[in-house]
């Protein structure tokens, strides 16, 4: 299970090196660059619109690499998935600015980043599956979080890559082509971590699929017609997550260099802090997952988001780091309380048959809900000298929403329900049923 474990948390915080770099790169330099006839604000509003694409592909990515996991094995996702997110990352790297090839640097710009979403979207299920499905059951919480600390793993790969950049060229050097440099290690780090799949082991659910002939024909159909309810609800659920997440590391940025005039080096070193806790903490509540439930720990962290919107925002307009940084501790404290147990959580909610499409289309739905808007949103309503409150209210509405689809979702922790079940049925026929695998 480590070293299971280990290679799909190696892959995944590849994958998001790949994503978060371009994050970063449109919340600093993307917007004169490639949007040079716009103003300030609305060049960074155009850099954070191809920054959105990225998530509007994850659910196309979720549903193609959804296919091939649930029809031929959650395998050849984790490789596939890795080699197009990677190629796509090197060629951002390597696109002309508008200065030499025109309205083509942008439409260039466009699409490499829908391959990325793309590529990004069938990582996750793969990643999840790996270590779900090859989990013991009083486990399966603990190794599923694994793939959950990819993120902020990736996160601080590429935010340290840029920070150390930023504090070592000039700022003419960074905009003319120390910015391009991130993205040209992405090849490498995609290399390392074929590498270290290559020898990954298809999981015991899909091949007891194979040998009984149950592999679902059209996995994406199945999930929406039998589905769409369970699909509705999980994007609306994780919509928050994504939503802060994205708040915190993007939209902050931009807005405490632009706007509070706080240097680029201090922001970045806030954020990473507060994304190097939330990783720790990861797997401790994920083991508080397999005891208490998923679903109490998401109702929580709904709750402590809904509740810590407008001290985040109270805290970033202080432009002091400290201060800032515990605003962002508490943020993603609270997303984090959440998704270190989803990755259990979507796969037991569905059929090993649709499982690889339905979570991770599931999954990927709220990074659209949550995700792709809310850096162009946030931007756009902290254009002013006062404080951003329409941008906590926007993030509280979200969190309100996530925590109503929480509610209506069951538990899936095999040993909990299995728990209530023997207490209610007072049997131990009743507690076997149960607690029957998700």
């Amino acid at each position: 299970m480590l070293r299971l474990a280990s290679a799909s948390l190696a892959g995944t915080a590849i994958e998001f090196y790949d994503f978060f770099v371009y994050g970063t790169a449109a919340a600093l330099v993307l917007g004169p660059l490639f949007f040079p006839a716009f103003s300030p604000l609305a060049g960074t509003l155009a850099a954070f619109g191809t920054f959105g694409v990225g998530f509007l592909a994850r659910p196309l990515g979720s549903a193609v690499f959804g296919h091939i996991g649930d029809r031929h094995g959650r395998r050849p996702v984790l490789l596939g998935s890795l080699l197009l997110t990677g190629l796509a990352t090197v060629a951002v790297g390597c696109v002309p600015t508008y200065a030499s090839i025109g309205v083509a640097a942008p439409v260039l710009l466009l699409l490499l980043r829908f391959l990325q979403g793309l590529g990004l979207g069938g990582e996750w299920g793969g990643a999840v599956l790996l270590t779900a499905e090859h989990a013991p059951e009083r486990r399966r919480g603990l190794w599923s979080s694994f793939p959950q600390i990819g993120p902020p793993v990736g996160f601080l790969l590429a935010n340290g890559m840029i920070l150390a950049l930023s504090a070592s060229l000039s700022e003419a050097q960074f905009t003319s082509w120390g910015w391009r440099v991130p993205f040209w290690v992405a090849g490498l780090l995609a290399l390392a971590g074929l590498w270290l799949r290559r020898s990954v082991e298809e999981t015991p659910q899909f091949r007891a699929l194979t040998e009984t002939g149950r592999r679902a024909e059209a996995p994406l159909s199945e999930v929406v017609r039998g589905h769409w309810r369970l699909l509705l609800l999980t994007g609306g659920a994780l919509g928050v997550g994504y939503a802060v997440f994205y708040a915190v590391t993007t939209w902050s940025l931009a807005y405490a260099t632009g706007q509070l005039g706080v240097s680029r080096t201090a922001v970045l070193a806030c954020i990473m802090a507060a994304v190097a806790l939330m990783g720790l903490v990861t797997p401790l509540l994920a083991v508080a997952g397999d005891r208490f439930g998923r679903r109490p720990l998401c109702l929580a962290g709904a709750t402590a988001c809904t509740l810590w919107m407008f001290p985040l925002v109270a805290l970033l307009r202080t432009a002091d780091p400290l201060l800032m940084t515990l605003g962002f501790v508490g943020a993603l404290l609270g997303m984090v309380t959440m998704f270190a147990v989803v990755g259990a959580y979507l796969p037991e909610l569905y059929d090993p048959r649709i499982r690889c499409t339905g979570a991770a289309v599931g999954y990927n739905l709220g990074g659209v809900l949550g995700g792709a808007l809310t850096p162009i949103v946030a931007t756009a309503l902290a254009d002013g000298s006062g404080p951003p409150w329409g941008v906590a209210v926007y993030l509280s509405g979200i969190a309100l929403v996530s925590l109503g689809c929480f509610a209506l979702l069951p538990e899936t922790n095999p040993v909990v329900v299995g728990k209530r079940a023997g207490a209610d049925a007072g049997t131990e026929t009743g507690a076997a049923e149960a607690a029957a695998p998700a």
